[in-house]
């Protein structure tokens, strides 16, 4: 990471002929009334999030049922070392994919992120098949949401039918998000805190269960790990539990969406990136550590179960140590999270509706926002997709989950995979424009061999997630897990053709759109915020 500077590019250090980049007709606003405004003059939104807000985003942000409920399955279908191999290989994928974004993000925080910028560095059809996957992601995860914040309530009160549950939190979320950016990012703010102290006391309670200290309870060690064992079902175990584990990461990315509706890109955005480190480290790898060693893979319930209340590792867990009242208490801090994560999927997949609209990628419609800076329509459209819940009647909760995971989960490794390749092509322009890495306000980790790393892992990821369905061979799941790579093609194909869209090179790409000032620099300069040379402990401070 190096020092922060201006946000205008140095000169060119050279005489070489650059051909006029394209787009310009979206010639960046450098003036202080572009970068000071409270609505951002390009996408129309609302520039509320304050710092505290996207740290916390990145530290805990749509953790959800996805990662409480959604590993009972990766439990059972790999057993608990598959568990942790999941987790910490898309682990290092996450970290790759946020060190890539994080250098293109902290220069360009402007609507659209990676989706805009794989317009710019790569080709517009690549930007649109890119955006439409992940907008995908978000309607999947919603849905899921919706169908596990529903399931939770009937368990407790069947007196409602499972559809008049969700017509309920579907206007009830719908009305919330109406209320504007700065409302979201306060609400994201405590309930992300308290999504942090309720897995650091399911941790406590997990060292207390494995080594004995619970009263009139025998320690269980690593018995799971024994019997029924650390693999379930060898390789294939290992490869649908990568499934699984991508949609649990899917969300780190949001930081970059977040960013075009944050006060100050250039302070809040690195730091929001440098956390994740220890969003991976902590709540992933430690809830995969302890669902592992304190709930069997073969427990019944654990999403394949019949039963509407999805029972997460933590239930059993806890039902297990003795306290059978204790799924009420797990289902209550599942609700809590269901709150955080159906907000978040419904603000993340309306911006990417949003830019998409605002660029010639979507209906245009959904490119509106109000003088508030709120976009209703493409929150609206965005939230309608979570009627896809009502699988929940036909199919079960459980079944809907696996139907549903699985298409955000392919989804989540085409779009980091593109992140990287839109790193990449960015590097390539900015050296042979004459810029060097030293004049960049963030600095990817170990490039370019991290991003080709995040390139090459995405690419084989995508393709083995699916293994699982071809021994036995079974059509549905086979079309579930691997329809929407061709798609990603057909996409990028039928656009290209139709719009007749130019593959950039390097001397074409537009460098200097997209930049802007913080709101507060005034502030951060003064408080030394911005300066290049800061104490070794402000460093340290900043990765918290």
């Amino acid at each position: 990471m190096t020092g922060y500077g201006t946000m205008s590019l140095p000169a060119r250090k050279d005489d070489t002929v650059v051909s006029e980049p394209h787009g310009s007709d979206d010639v960046y606003d450098s003036s202080d009334t572009g970068d000071f405004r409270a609505i951002d003059p390009h996408s129309g939104v609302k520039r509320g999030l304050k710092n505290r807000h996207l740290s916390m985003m990145a530290l805990a942000g749509i953790i959800g049922p996805g990662l409480l409920v959604g590993s009972g399955g990766a439990l059972s279908s790999g057993g608990p070392a598959s568990l942790l191999i999941g987790f910490g290989v898309i682990g290092l994928i996450a970290f790759s994919i946020m060190q890539s974004l994080g250098e293109l993000t902290t220069l360009y925080p402007t609507g659209g992120a990676f989706v805009k910028l794989a317009d710019r560095f790569v080709d517009k059809a690549f930007g649109v098949a890119v955006g439409w996957n992940y907008f995908i992601i978000w309607f999947a995860v919603l849905a899921n949401e919706y169908n596990v914040i529903s399931s939770i309530i009937n368990f407790w009160s069947d007196k409602v039918p499972v559809w008049g549950y969700f017509l309920i939190f579907w206007f009830a979320f719908m009305g919330f998000q109406l209320l504007g950016v700065e409302t979201f990012g306060e609400a994201e703010f405590w309930l992300a805190l308290i999504k942090l102290f309720g897995l650091v006391a399911y941790f406590i309670f997990s060292l207390a269960y494995t080594s004995g200290g619970i009263k009139g309870v025998p320690g269980i060690g690593t018995t799971y790990w024994r019997d029924p064992g650390a693999f379930v079902d060898g390789f294939r175990g290992v490869a649908s539990v990568f499934v699984f584990c991508s949609t649990f990461y899917a969300g780190v990315e949001s930081v970059a969406i977040a960013a075009t509706e944050t006060k100050n890109p250039r302070t809040s955005v690195p730091r929001a990136i440098r956390q994740v480190f220890w969003r991976i480290l902590f709540v992933y790898m430690g809830s995969a550590l302890f669902f592992g060693l304190t709930c069997p893979a073969n427990a019944p319930g654990l999403v394949g179960g019949s039963s509407r209340a999805l029972k997460s590792p933590m239930t059993i867990a806890i039902q297990n140590a003795g306290w059978e009242g204790g799924v009420h208490l797990i289902n209550a801090f599942i609700f809590i999270t269901c709150l955080s994560a159906v907000n978040s999927s419904i603000y993340i997949g309306s911006r990417t509706i949003l830019y998409m609209a605002q660029d010639g990628m979507a209906p245009s419609f959904l490119g509106w926002t109000d003088r508030r800076g709120v976009p209703i329509p493409a929150l609206v459209f965005t939230n309608l997709f979570g009627a896809l819940s009502m699988m929940n009647i036909s199919t079960g909760a459980s079944k809907a989950y696996s139907y549903i995971v699985n298409l955000s989960g392919v989804s989540t490794f085409l779009v980091w995979g593109a992140i990287s390749f839109t790193h990449i092509r960015f590097r390539s322009a900015w050296k042979v424009q004459g810029h060097s890495a030293a004049e960049l306000p963030f600095v990817s980790f170990a490039y370019p061999w991290n991003a080709y790393f995040g390139l090459g892992a995405n690419i084989f990821l995508a393709f083995i997630q699916g293994w699982a369905t071809l021994a036995p061979f079974d059509a549905g799941t086979f079309v579930d897990a691997y329809i929407l790579l061709p798609l990603f093609g057909v996409i990028y194909v039928v656009y290209k053709v139709i719009f007749k869209t130019h593959f950039w090179r390097a001397h074409e790409i537009d460098l200097q759109a997209g930049q802007r000032r913080d709101l507060d620099e005034a502030k951060e300069l003064a408080s030394g915020e911005l300066a290049a040379d800061i104490p070794l402990w402000k460093k340290l401070w900043r990765n918290f």
